[in-house]
């Protein structure tokens, strides 16, 4: 168990019954009357922020998230299929459960499948990826005084800003958590 008085980023607990993920929190003790912990926590299940305040003496159950291993094989209509890295088992997830994560991974690349007493809670795709660009529209020097973007789609079929000296066929090192493009490769 954990008091509130002890909530620092980034832990995870049980909130009235959610998973939730602490964003903020901030130790307050006014002039006059007790303190307090004011937070700013995300239900991880549903994506909602909230704000609240506790007593630093009101205790919350530690939430252990699992973090596994795995490698995305296939999509069959809804469906997203993952295979266990070490076991080798294989588990469908529906595009719910997945959301945008797989927007910039390949087939036969590694996520992050985040479980939470064995319910799978969202993919993690990693950070930085290779794609290469299957579609732009070919740039012209001279275009710009200063850094002008143009649309790229790469081939996972996102969508990215690129700048105008890119090309089809070219490689580049995208950010996935952001969608944003680093560098070419």
């Amino acid at each position: 168990m954990v008091s509130a008085g002890e909530i620092r980023n980034g832990m995870t607990l049980e909130i009235d019954g959610n998973v939730c993920q602490i964003v903020e929190f901030q130790h307050v003790k006014p002039g006059k009357g007790a303190a307090f912990v004011r937070t700013k926590y995300k239900n991880i299940v549903s994506g909602s922020v909230v704000e609240r305040s506790f007593r630093p003496e009101e205790k919350f159950q530690e939430a252990r998230i699992d973090r596994v291993e795995m490698q995305y094989t296939y999509s069959d209509g809804d469906l997203f299929y993952f295979m266990d890295v070490e076991t080798y088992d294989q588990v469908g997830l529906t595009a719910d459960q997945v959301g945008d994560a797989l927007r910039f991974v390949k087939e036969g690349e590694n996520v992050k499948v985040c479980k939470y007493n064995g319910e799978v809670l969202s993919v993690e795709a990693p950070f930085f990826v290779e794609l290469e660009v299957i579609e732009t529209e070919p740039g012209f020097a001279g275009n710009t005084a200063q850094g002008a973007t143009k649309p790229a789609i790469v081939e996972t079929g996102a969508q990215v800003m690129v700048p105008l000296f890119v090309n089809q066929g070219d490689k580049l090192k995208i950010d996935t958590r952001k969608g944003e493009y680093l560098s070419r490769v």
